[in-house]
């Protein structure tokens, strides 16, 4: 026995262990968090192939120094800060999704719930806003009328609703199809719906860079799913060609809504069944 525990004490003693502490743990965690969402982010996004292009690059500059191309190293050398400057230029758009994304999650206001609490309820649609915004849609699309109403979330649009005309407006069904219809002033632009009340009308949004859509689709819906990758907002389309519904949400279009197809993806931006206060039942009463 004694001679295993001199033998295992011997064998041990030649492995390093390091001195941790619970910061140390706490900071590998925290890295490996960090880098674990960092990965899934560029496989996620388009970043994907820019990282692509830049690791071609490092292996050529790798493949330069071991054969010793030195006029290509000193030129990489020279022209280091330019490339880093070139790649946040690149990165541009999707860093600045990626913070975005980070603002959203609302990290410091869930320890603040109350107020946390109020300010979704504030943002968030009620049934009123829902059953007029779905009863415009499907008018609209009944009638050929092209449309585009972009609903606020936890993204501000001030910067979109400046493009417009300030209306500060209860949420109706006359007041939408008198906006959108043709040869009428306001009809050009979105609408854009903040804190249940139309804020404002002929925004202009930013258009898609995603080459991957269908060439048939127009403006509009280029313009909702614009709009939707830089900002958590909900999109209702209505084509004016086919009359058909969409919403484009989070960077995807959902196309060929029905009356309930559309109720349904407005549902999301409704508060927690938990936090939502007691309301009067808006649809039977519109069917009364």
């Amino acid at each position: 026995m004694e001679a295993i525990s001199t033998f295992i004490h011997t064998y041990l003693s030649g492995i390093y262990f390091p001195d941790l502490k619970w910061t140390d743990v706490l900071d590998i965690i925290i890295i490996a968090y960090i880098i674990y969402h960092l990965l899934l982010w560029v496989k996620t996004s388009r970043a994907w192939t820019l990282v692509k292009g830049v690791v071609v690059v490092a292996l050529f500059l790798i493949f330069a120094a071991i054969v010793k191309l030195n006029t290509i190293l000193w030129i990489a050398k020279n022209l280091i800060n330019v490339f880093l400057l070139a790649i946040v230029v690149l990165f541009q758009p999707e860093l600045r999704r990626a913070l975005d994304e980070l603002g959203r999650k609302n990290i410091i206001s869930r320890f603040f719930s109350s107020f946390a609490s109020k300010n979704n309820d504030e943002k968030a649609l009620n049934d009123k806003t829902i059953y007029e915004l779905v009863k415009t849609s499907v008018q609209l699309a009944k009638d050929k009328t092209g449309a585009l109403i972009v609903i606020e979330h936890d993204t501000p649009m001030g910067e979109y609703i400046d493009t417009g005309i300030k209306l500060e407006s209860v949420v109706s069904q006359q007041l939408l199809i008198n906006i959108f219809e043709k040869n009428t002033p306001l009809h050009d632009g979105a609408v854009i719906i903040q804190k249940n009340r139309v804020a404002a009308a002929t925004c202009y949004l930013p258009l898609t860079d995603n080459k991957n859509i269908a060439k048939s689709l127009g403006t509009r819906h280029r313009a909702g799913l614009g709009i939707s990758e830089v900002s958590d907002s909900m999109t209702i389309i209505v084509s004016e060609e086919t009359g058909g519904i969409s919403v484009a949400y989070k960077g995807q279009l959902y196309q060929d809504l029905d009356e309930d197809g559309l109720r349904r993806q407005l549902s999301k931006l409704e508060p927690p069944k938990d936090d939502r206060p007691a309301v009067t039942n808006i649809l039977k009463k519109g069917g009364q």
